[in-house]
């Protein structure tokens, strides 16, 4: 199942804000802020860029009962447009795994969890998520479950400054991708029947947008906050030197 959950001209501000991360680290402003969250720049922005185009791609895993679906339309919601994939002869609401929204965000966050070692702080951080995400999450005829777009990526920075001020660029990104998933998708699997959605997609549409912007959120947040503590490490050197 190949289709982008978002319509334009939202996916190509995404687009757009991955060149700009890129631009970011050629010139060497985030460079560090990649490397303190324990991941090489060049490694990152694959796995930002294999989660962009990774939303094309859902992985059916099961299928609810017959019903009517919606085909070919689009859905606002929050001022953000979600796409409905046009189906013909569908039997019923299929369900997905999105490998850009859930897969890939899932392997990077159990990765920086434990080379971080973050497993306290994370499972709070996640559980903290949860609970505000799930409150958040509406069912959405014709897509599956959606929450407001900019609210995952702020709370899960405040998450992570309140619970780490040193490793708060991966505890962002381990609480708002994983919080998100478990809140707005994984606990809300039972309200799809009846959605009229052709596929509801875990990590898809109605959650990969703010899935995607807490990545970029994570890395903005490392580069205020080690960029700091880079320049007084620096001055610290030069002081000693002296």
């Amino acid at each position: 199942m190949h289709y982008f959950p978002i319509a334009m001209p939202f996916l190509f501000i995404f687009f757009l804000l991955f060149f700009f991360l890129v631009f970011l680290i050629e010139i060497g402003i985030l460079r560090y802020a990649y490397e303190k969250m324990g991941i090489g720049p060049r490694h990152m922005l694959a796995l930002v860029v294999l989660s962009l185009l990774g939303s094309y791609v859902n992985i059916p895993v099961a299928q609810l009962p017959p019903e009517e679906v919606r085909s070919g339309e689009v859905i606002v919601f929050y001022g953000m447009r979600y796409v409905v994939p046009i189906v013909r002869e569908w039997p019923g609401t299929v369900i997905a795994v999105n490998l850009g929204g859930a897969v890939i965000p899932f392997a990077l966050s159990i990765y920086l969890m434990a080379k971080n070692r973050l497993y306290a702080r994370g499972l709070l951080g996640i559980g903290i998520m949860t609970v505000v995400v799930h409150s958040m999450a509406h069912p959405l005829r014709g897509v599956g479950i959606a929450e407001p777009t900019f609210i995952p990526p702020l709370v899960a920075t405040a998450v992570a400054l309140l619970l780490s001020r040193r490793l708060a660029a991966p505890l962002a990104y381990i609480v708002g991708s994983l919080g998100t998933l478990i809140g707005a998708d994984l606990l809300n699997i039972g309200k799809i029947q009846g959605l009229g959605a052709p596929v509801a997609s875990i990590g898809g549409a109605g959650t990969f947008d703010g899935i995607f912007l807490t990545g970029i959120l994570s890395v903005l947040l490392a580069s205020l906050l080690t960029g700091r503590g880079r320049t007084r490490k620096q001055r610290n050197a030069a002081a000693h030197e002296s």
